[in-house]
């Protein structure tokens, strides 16, 4: 399990962001976490070959459609599928493979380190960007950071 610094370094220096499976039903987790990576200055690159347009954004129907490397990959697929995404980012020049919560496959993250990708598996980007950088503390939450440091502006 990667430590605060970790996922801070990784949340801060990401400024692309592929998120593969993200849908354009309101209601999908993926949706809210597109959304709020948008509402927070992220780039974000919608794949998912079934959508033309998924939060005002072109999709792509697989990474190399995107045709530039990003610096993350966030996955919303199911852990079966990941070794041959895994693939995928690594032969795009992503930097990170991030996958969400219940995501989980060794395969891939063997594959991704192998290929050189830093690798987050089982955590959710929107709730450890909220987490860190401000938001969940907001609601009242325990996030179990204690700092100093002023978070960066957080557009709710």
């Amino acid at each position: 399990m990667p430590d605060v610094s970790t996922l801070r370094r990784i949340l801060d220096s990401t400024r692309t962001i592929a998120v593969v499976g993200l849908s354009d039903k309101p209601h999908r987790p993926s949706y809210f976490v597109g959304k709020y990576l948008l509402d927070h200055d992220y780039e974000v690159y919608p794949v998912n070959p079934t959508r033309s347009v998924i939060l005002g954004r072109k999709s792509h129907a697989s990474l190399a459609d995107i045709g530039h490397p990003v610096d993350m990959v966030d996955c919303f697929r199911r852990s079966e599928d990941m070794p041959a995404l895994a693939h995928e980012a690594v032969a795009s020049g992503a930097r990170t493979l991030w996958m969400q919560l219940g995501v989980i496959s060794e395969e891939a993250a063997r594959i991704a380190r192998e290929g050189g990708l830093e690798v987050i598996m089982n955590r959710c980007t929107k709730i450890e960007h909220a987490r860190i950088f401000g938001g969940l503390n907001w609601a009242g939450v325990n996030t179990g950071i204690i700092s100093a440091r002023r978070p960066r502006k957080v557009n709710l």
